[in-house]
């Protein structure tokens, strides 16, 4: 691939279809077995790829990005920054990566490179109006608050942590969700919204219903190391 659509300041980035949604500042481990990705981890490493970073896109319930394209994949993804690389014996990949960048696919190509691109737009964050930085810190209290009784009811003392305290606002949904077992279309639509405060809003609410039914049913879903592995695998 052309080293002047692949990088960070580009407008074009590798893609990696997944069952899951990537959200930034989110962890993301990989066991990378498919040969396509095999060869898109060793062009992120040797830095065929500069910027060491690649889009994740969630795929549509019963589609698939090789035999339906642009159509089978949701439009909104995050990309992918590497963090971390070890080879295994038989050539597969363990990966770390933090999601970080929003992006809207413009199209998609599956015949220049072994791996999907795609052309890509960068999505802002945007107010539709102003929020005093009051509102914002009550709305980002609250949404600490229902992640706070999520985890209480969802996993065991220790196993989860509070965020930073210093986190900005706008970051804060992304990371609250990212520690919870939110259904993949709650996650494509905290990703795909651009406000802030309205981000604040969803999340909290997500949470505060997630929380009821773990009340109701009495269920411990699954821990986030298996989630993780699930949704990982290529």
């Amino acid at each position: 691939m052309d080293a002047e659509i692949c990088g960070a300041s580009s407008d074009a980035l590798p893609i990696f279809p997944l069952g899951t949604v990537l959200l930034p500042g989110a962890a993301l481990p990989l066991h990378i077995f498919e040969p396509r990705y095999r060869q898109l981890t060793v062009d992120l490493v040797t830095g065929r790829v500069p910027g060491k970073q690649f889009g994740v896109v969630a795929v549509r319930e019963g589609w698939t990005a090789d035999d339906d394209g642009l159509e089978g994949l949701h439009p909104v993804g995050c990309t992918a920054l590497l963090r971390d690389v070890r080879r295994l014996p038989d050539g597969r990949y363990d990966v770390v990566t933090r999601g970080a960048r929003r992006f809207r696919m413009v199209d998609l190509d599956s015949e220049s490179q072994p791996y999907h691109t795609a052309r890509v737009e960068w999505i802002p964050d945007v107010e539709p109006e102003a929020v005093p930085d009051r509102v914002l810190g009550s709305l980002a209290a609250a949404a600490r608050d229902a992640h706070r009784r999520y985890c209480a009811a969802a996993w065991k003392p220790g196993d989860w942590r509070e965020p930073d305290a210093d986190l900005a606002p706008a970051d804060l949904p992304h990371v609250l969700a990212a520690d919870c077992l939110l259904p993949v279309t709650d996650r494509q639509r905290l990703l795909e919204e651009t406000a802030p405060s309205q981000r604040l809003r969803i999340v909290r609410a997500m949470l505060a219903r997630e929380t009821g039914m773990l009340e109701r049913l009495r269920a411990v879903p699954a821990p986030m190391t298996t989630f993780a592995v699930d949704h990982s695998v290529n």
